[in-house]
């Protein structure tokens, strides 16, 4: 076996192990109330019974005969799950602790376990700003070790990053309604339409990653930065208070533009940096969609 390949699958290995357990001891049941459920199907009316869940009550039915009746409901049990997955130039950012590349990798993994163990499909699309690859839902263990196979070893086309253009063909590619995390950065041009489009259609939520240095620059004298996605390098005075203030004020517009974007189209998000682990972010946004049921 190739060197090359045997790294491979000794990361591919090392992210199951991690990820697996994750999802085994704690994403499980929060992935299980947070997004199942959501398709609920009516199936029949019965009489009230003790211990009866008094929303359930069909007033309807109940008046008509002057009796209580409850509607019952079947989960629509299987769910198909999209990652959108941006695997532009920017994602290999990283100062402090890991790569959003590394991150992306790693939530990926944790949701496609959490996913076949609650018997869903699980499909890819990677993006930059083109479609670098589309790999359509299936069950499965095996499944998911190519998925996370190719996670660490994609190497995409282009360094651009188009989010409207990879919504759009998700919109178009999966017809069935599915739960679709997008992962990325975000740093795109607007595309508001094409998400309000997606989550009419299905339920999307945003996973943004960041890095600190992304939002804030610390005094390091005269640095070359390099814009990882046109190559340019630009030498920029970080000692200057003013250059930082107004890259600081640049930023948090930035950010202010993306939350009222997810706002506007009614998708959950959750910001994840470099500097912290992932855990957190996505346990409060497994909670926060649990209430909101």
């Amino acid at each position: 076996m190739a060197k090359d390949t045997q790294e491979l699958l000794k990361k591919v290995r090392k992210i199951e192990i991690k990820t697996r357990g994750l999802s085994n001891h704690l994403f499980t049941g929060e992935y299980h109330s947070a997004f199942k459920g959501r398709g609920m199907a009516f199936s029949e009316v019965r009489e009230y019974q003790v211990g009866d869940e008094i929303r359930t009550i069909d007033w309807n039915v109940t008046a008509r005969f002057n009796h209580p009746y409850v509607k019952v409901f079947e989960e629509e049990r299987e769910l198909t799950v999209m990652l959108l997955m941006d695997v532009s130039g920017s994602e290999s950012f990283g100062t402090v602790n890991q790569q959003k590349q590394d991150i992306a990798t790693e939530l990926c993994a944790v949701l496609a376990f959490s996913a076949i163990q609650n018997n869903d499909k699980v499909g890819v699309i990677f993006f930059s700003d083109k479609i670098e690859k589309f790999i359509p839902p299936k069950k499965g263990r095996t499944h998911i070790l190519m998925i996370i196979r190719e996670l660490i070893d994609f190497k995409p086309d282009h360094k651009g990053t188009d989010v409207a253009m990879a919504l759009k063909y998700f919109t178009g590619a999966i017809k069935k309604r599915c739960t679709a995390f997008i992962i990325s950065d975000f740093m795109t041009a607007d595309f508001e339409q094409e998400l309000k489009i997606a989550n009419k259609k299905h339920d999307v939520i945003a996973l943004r990653l960041y890095d600190r240095h992304e939002e804030q620059f610390p005094d390091m004298g005269l640095i070359p930065v390099q814009d990882e996605e046109t190559g340019q390098v630009q030498w920029i005075n970080t000692s200057d208070k003013r250059v930082r203030d107004a890259y600081q004020a640049e930023a948090f517009k930035r950010i202010g533009v993306l939350r009222e974007t997810f706002r506007k189209s009614g998708v959950d998000v959750a910001t994840i940096g470099t500097h912290e682990t992932y855990v957190k972010p996505l346990m409060t946004l497994f909670k926060k969609r649990e209430r909101k049921k």
